[in-house]
């Protein structure tokens, strides 16, 4: 049985972090969302996607993201194709480069961010076994799994 798409309520709630960017008050969300910006792979149009942050490095600039929808999500195909834009978190915008991260720092991350977000572990991993389509515990090997599954992908700011 699939989930029935969101109702109106729900679905201006998921936008409000998109509008906060289009309105320049995305530094209102901090470090928690980022919303990208990538071109379509076979459109050329550019997009907008919100991201869920799962950890910010504040010296470097790097900013990590799962793609819920695994692989086969659209800006992760775009991105991989050549087609990120622009990364805006807070007050910084900047072009990025990415990498999808190994396994091992891919399971890291996501254990150092479910750490940071106790209270919300349980609804996190109810939702990320919805995504992957079987029951995520939190234990290791069950985190070694998911992010196998799902792509934990980097962005930093191009060196130029």
């Amino acid at each position: 049985m699939s989930p029935s798409p969101p109702g109106p309520v729900l679905r201006r709630l998921l936008r409000a972090p998109a509008a906060l960017y289009d309105w320049r008050l995305g530094w209102l969300l901090g470090h928690r969302f980022l919303r990208l910006t990538h071109a379509g792979r076979r459109s050329g149009r550019h997009f907008h996607t919100m991201l869920e942050v799962l950890r910010w490095d504040g010296v470097t600039h790097e900013v990590v993201v799962m793609a819920g929808l695994g692989r086969r999500a659209d800006w992760l195909r775009n991105v991989e194709a050549g087609g990120a834009v622009e990364v805006a978190i807070s007050r910084e915008r900047f072009t990025p480069d990415h990498r999808i991260l190994p396994v091992d720092e891919a399971a890291a991350v996501l254990a150092d961010y479910e750490r940071r977000n106790r209270l919300l572990a349980p609804v996190l991993r109810r939702a990320l076994g919805w995504l992957v389509g079987w029951p995520y515990d939190g234990s290791d090997e069950a985190r070694r799994r998911l992010v196998a599954q799902l792509a934990v992908v980097a962005f930093e700011p191009v060196r130029t």
